[in-house]
């Protein structure tokens, strides 16, 4: 039964580990938070508008970057809407959007 309490508290360990590093690299300039904040907007039916949050963490991100998974099945995988994800830059009202 100790071996189950430790290996618990192992696992428990690396996944605050994995989640930390996670946060710190994010995708394309973009952390982790910042991409989590901007889920609710780019998720069918019915998106809020972008958050502040949001805004502010895609104006930091490489918009080139985010552009390369327009395509991808990632997003649709993750329950995101690529055309809305497309959206965000105008609704963020950021200059100079990337074209994708």
């Amino acid at each position: 039964m100790e071996r189950v309490k430790i290996l618990a508290l192992i696992v428990a360990v690396v996944m605050v580990m994995a989640i930390a590093v996670t946060d710190a690299q994010g995708i394309c300039n973009m952390p982790a938070s910042g991409l989590m904040a901007c889920k609710p907007a780019v998720t069918p039916p019915n998106p809020p508008p972008p958050t502040s949050t949001c805004c502010s963490s895609l104006s930091h991100a490489d918009m080139r970057c985010l552009c390369s998974y327009k395509n991808s099945k990632l997003l649709p995988s993750l329950g995101i809407d690529p055309n809305l994800a497309m959206q965000l830059p105008s609704l963020c009202k950021l200059p100079n959007p990337a074209k994708c």
